[in-house]
């Protein structure tokens, strides 16, 4: 049910802005064989991966796909060609089907379909990429976090490349450029993308989760890091996308291209993913179940975010992280 996966969380504890540098955040390493929580940093991560283990990054990056006009806003979602888009919208009482909306000089937009779930398909007066939207793109920040475009850079992680996701593969914001070299030197590090969309942040409804519908996520895997994929013994996925991507896909690996839907719940049996680097996630969503499921105990999910919280950890996607092993 979802109330599993509710927990009351200080406002407080919700944070505002990145700590830097990066690996200076808390790090909290649970063992599932002991059940054993220990308190430390990301700069000690090292530490506790398993030797011989291949971290897989998502390399994926960012795009300024918010376009914001004062108090109407248009989330990008989808390019169906230059001129049509599908969107989350607000206010949703200005973008009905049939109607028309200026929300700035420079734009009109026609709202042409309505989805069950809310997302818009827009037609635009200007073409997406046109410089005169240039102004109005914003990162798109999570609504938790206060608007800030200054945290641009702080919302990509140091590693990025391949431009097409909607919002932060957040467990990886946490390496520096140095770290990465040093982890590099003892451990393989594996990149795969897998563009971040509504399948990771769209919120669960149905109070039987089963009937929750993930929306598909695209996702690339180059044939070198198949082969790498291969020849590993044991694998560290860096955030629930990574681990995602990897679940999604057979071994043997091979090159691979497509999208994902799937919806990792308790019960799951994990084929390819041995340890995992994550966030402190928000009550209720895919991303906590998907958690749950990795321990193997919604009771062992809600012992450790209760001792972050007592710890006073902080949470979502500027917040501290956590190793499961």
């Amino acid at each position: 049910m979802l109330s599993d996966f509710d927990f009351e969380l200080p406002a407080g504890l919700i944070a505002q802005r990145p700590v830097r540098p990066r690996d200076h955040a808390r790090l909290l390493v649970y063992n599932r064989k002991t059940r054993r929580i220990i308190d430390e940093h990301f700069y000690n991560l090292d530490k506790y991966l398993v030797d011989k283990t291949s971290l897989v990054l998502n390399d994926s990056k960012v795009e300024k796909c918010r376009l914001g006009f004062g108090s109407t806003e248009v989330f990008v979602l989808e390019t169906l060609d230059n001129f049509t888009v599908r969107a989350l919208v607000r206010p949703g009482k200005e973008f009905l089907p049939g109607k028309t909306t200026r929300p700035a000089s420079a734009l009109r937009v026609e709202t042409l379909a309505v989805d069950a779930d809310g997302v818009r398909t827009l037609k635009l007066s200007k073409e997406l990429g046109d410089p005169d939207l240039d102004k109005y793109r914003q990162t798109p920040l999570p609504p938790y976090i206060k608007p800030d475009e200054s945290l641009a850079a702080d919302y990509q992680t140091v590693y990025a490349r391949a431009q097409g996701s909607k919002a932060a593969p957040t467990a990886g914001l946490h390496f520096t450029r140095r770290q990465l070299a040093e982890l590099g030197g003892r451990f393989n590090i594996i990149r795969l993308t897998l563009h971040v969309g509504l399948g990771t942040f769209a919120p669960v409804k149905s109070d039987d989760i089963s009937q929750h519908k993930m929306h598909s996520e695209d996702y690339f895997l180059s044939a070198k890091a198949a082969s790498q994929l291969n020849k590993s013994s044991h694998l560290t996925a860096v955030g629930t996308t990574s681990l995602r991507c990897l679940e999604s896909i057979n071994r043997p690996f091979t090159e691979a291209s497509g999208s994902t839907d799937i919806f990792i719940t308790p019960g799951y049996k994990f084929k390819n993913v041995d340890s995992l680097v994550t966030n402190f996630h928000l009550p209720r969503s895919t991303l906590l179940m998907l958690v749950a499921a990795f321990l193997g105990s919604v009771d062992e999910l809600h012992k450790i975010y209760q001792h972050a919280i007592t710890q006073k950890y902080r949470f979502y996607s500027f917040g501290d992280a956590m190793l499961i092993i």
